[in-house]
């Protein structure tokens, strides 16, 4: 799986921080960033759709 780097403001690593460990949603960063990556593009597949850009096949 490729590796990247990215910038993020230390109070949005704050704020995701309580979501991470034993008996949370994730189980680690790299898990709520990747999970979170996916939802996005869900979303962004979705109003494409709404907005004719793709058909419910293209994705």
């Amino acid at each position: 799986m490729p590796k990247i780097s990215v910038e993020v403001p230390q109070h949005i690593l704050d704020d995701l921080s309580i979501h991470i460990g034993d008996d949370k949603k994730f189980v680690s960063l790299s898990d709520a960033v990747r999970t979170a990556l996916r939802k996005l593009l869900d979303n962004l597949d979705e109003i494409d759709r709404r907005h004719g850009r793709i058909n419910g096949n293209e994705v």
